[in-house]
């Protein structure tokens, strides 16, 4: 799942309360859909798994997923919610939001079901998700109702805006929840990055950074690469290669004065980085008169 190329369309978002007794018996839905529990307490039932949602609990109900919602405790429930699709389609606009289950549904209608494209992601979202900092997802899912009930000028680009950073930060919520050791770490983690970021002039060692983080170097590469994507070494060249070609673009600086100053032992070493990480010369960079 490519996550550049991310094109929601936001086909409804409601802010709904719902008084007891009150049950959303198994339906089926064309799209995926977003509940956040604000208030109250609900029985979720998704196939065959039971959730338990509380305030500040978070929903997501696939495309063909059977789920069915049951008040509890005599609570009232106030459900802002959102309908969408990841990525937009010719029909997005014409599809509606389906109340029926699977079974009751007609073969023209059954052809309005998006694909579930979850799976694909690296980490995909369950269905229950329970949130350290709601009030961040919180307020986005108010703005992007706001956005659709006023209905200002660019009000669909807006939402779709909204919805981005409402998507990433559900990401980052399952990223930190499945690597809870990055947070214990996170300081040390920073104090190597920002390191790494203002030293540009020399190369680092790993043991110059682990006497830094006061980790071991293999566990420091192993956190730095799970957080960031690459090694703490890795991450030192994309830096200087960075800086490089600023360098190479908007000055008349000589290549090989340019490799000395960001710590390349030659200018040899300095055209292997790049061919190695960029796929081009350095000399790619430069202005052409």
């Amino acid at each position: 799942m490519d996550m550049n190329a991310l094109s929601p369309y936001v086909r409804v978002a409601w802010d709904s309360i719902i008084d007891p007794p009150f049950v959303i018996s198994e339906r089926v839905i064309y799209d995926y859909e977003l509940l956040y529990v604000k208030e109250g307490d609900i029985k979720v039932t998704v196939e065959d798994q039971v959730y338990y949602g509380i305030p500040g609990d978070i929903f997501l109900f696939k495309p063909m997923q059977a789920h069915s919602i049951q008040l509890m405790n005599n609570r009232r429930l106030h459900q802002p919610h959102i309908h969408f699709d990841l990525y937009y389609q010719p029909d997005s606009p014409t599809v509606k939001v389906s109340y029926k289950p699977l079974k009751a549904m007609n073969e023209k209608e059954r052809e309005s079901f998006r694909e579930d494209i979850t799976p694909l992601m690296d980490s995909p979202l369950p269905n229950h998700i329970r949130l350290n900092r709601p009030i961040v997802i919180e307020k986005l899912i108010f703005d992007i109702i706001f956005e659709l009930e006023r209905k200002f000028p660019y009000h669909e680009i807006a939402s779709k805006g909204l919805f981005v950073q409402l998507w990433i930060q559900l990401l980052r919520e399952i990223h930190w929840q499945n690597n809870a050791h990055l947070l214990s770490k996170w300081e040390q983690l920073d104090r190597v990055k920002n390191y790494i970021s203002h030293h540009t002039d020399y190369e680092i060692t790993l043991d110059e950074l682990s006497d830094l983080a006061n980790l071991s170097k293999y566990y420091l590469c192993r956190l730095f690469k799970k957080a960031y994507g690459m090694t703490p070494i890795q991450y030192h060249v994309a830096i200087r290669l960075e800086k490089a070609k600023q360098m190479i673009q908007f000055t008349n600086l000589p290549l090989s004065h340019i490799a000395e100053k960001l710590g390349f032992q030659s200018i040899y070493a300095f055209s292997r980085a790049f061919r190695k990480v960029e796929n081009v010369a350095p000399s790619f960079y430069r202005k052409k008169s």
